[in-house]
């Protein structure tokens, strides 16, 4: 399964993004997705998943609210809508595509089998 991001760029303070994350498989409606962030100097962050059906998502705290994700199976597509950025939801930002195991919702890197190449989001105050 290949992924790629897109979607990222250079946005206000408070303003929206909506980050997509194109798979090239058609069997990627069989399986749940998540995406992660990473600022420089920081550990990748966790941030949301979704289930192969797009019926279960679950959202990590640190964006609760501000941050949803959904899927297009048709498109074989995933997305992030983030709204009310901050300066500190600055980070790059990674789609990632679990094959394996059933844990939910899927917290940890080593959880996910494929990954996208990452889209840069930066937040201007």
């Amino acid at each position: 399964v290949q992924l790629q991001a897109s979607g990222g760029g250079l946005v206000q303070a408070g303003g929206s993004l909506r980050l997509s994350c194109a798979a090239s498989a058609r069997t990627f409606s069989n399986y749940a997705a998540g995406w992660f962030r990473q600022a420089p100097g920081k550990e990748r962050e966790f941030l949301a998943a979704i289930n192969w059906s797009g019926g279960r998502t679950y959202v990590a705290d640190s964006v609760k609210g501000r941050f949803t994700i959904s899927r297009d199976n048709a498109k074989n597509t995933v997305y992030l809508q983030m709204n009310s950025l901050k300066p500190e939801d600055a980070a790059v930002y990674y789609c990632a595509v679990r094959v394996r195991g059933s844990s939910w919702p899927g917290r940890l890197e080593y959880e996910y089998d494929y990954w996208g190449q990452g889209t840069q989001v930066t937040v201007s105050s």
